[in-house]
């Protein structure tokens, strides 16, 4: 009767170098699948790419990262409002009475301070509730219709999104610039009013006390 050979136990560096493939063919599979899902991701100038790129933002609950897929006219009513609040501020600040002063003064203080139309967009889809609103809506897309610069996005819920494409081919969502439109007009006459009154206050101000400080001595004449 012939022994069966004893077993040889496997070297340890072939046991590393088992693991070092091993973890090389799980990287190799994911860098390919993060490849695909690049290449496949559709661009921010189809309709598609745009709704995505907010869908994204949503589910991230960042507002000002899809200002860049809104419509011309709402980044440009966004930028309006910061703009005429921050002048109504400073009018404010430079010219109104208390307690007026310091009311106005923050009521416009976070228009006035955003450092960019994101930043603006931001702070009314907070105020209005847009984020919540987008987050039970979205969907994966059923279908788009395109009619020119025009498209209409339907989800599988069947909401329907308007975009509109801009003059540098992204396309960008009109949902919001009815809103957006009417703050900015409403920002430009809140600034005319302030102004006009700032400039009353100014009028009516008592003038300037001249300074009670002592004259300067003149220097001792020479003998």
């Amino acid at each position: 009767m012939t022994d069966a050979a004893p077993s040889v136990p496997k070297l340890p560096w072939f046991r590393r170098r088992t693991a070092l493939l091993v973890l090389l063919a799980v990287v190799a599979i994911v860098a390919a699948r993060v490849v695909y899902a690049y290449a496949s991701f559709p661009g921010d100038r189809t309709p598609e790419g745009a709704y995505l790129r907010v869908a994204i933002a949503v589910n991230r609950g960042r507002a000002e990262d899809f200002f860049a897929y809104t419509e011309t006219r709402a980044q440009h009513a966004a930028y309006t409002i910061r703009d005429y609040r921050k002048k109504a501020r400073e009018r404010v600040l430079s010219a109104y009475p208390e307690p007026e002063r310091t009311r106005l003064a923050q009521e416009y203080a976070a228009e006035a301070g955003a450092p960019d139309g994101a930043d603006v967009f931001a702070l009314y889809a907070k105020r209005y509730g847009w984020m919540t609103r987008l987050r039970r809506d979205l969907s994966g897309i059923k279908k788009v219709d395109l009619a020119g610069d025009r498209a209409t996005v339907e989800t599988a819920h069947g909401t329907r999104y308007p975009f509109r494409r801009r003059e540098n081919g992204i396309w960008g969502l009109t949902l919001f610039t009815p809103v957006l439109d009417a703050e900015a007009e409403r920002a430009a006459r809140d600034f005319s009013v302030i102004d006009k009154a700032a400039a009353d206050f100014e009028r009516a101000a008592p003038p300037a006390q001249p300074s009670s400080a002592p004259p300067t001595p003149s220097a001792a004449a020479s003998p």
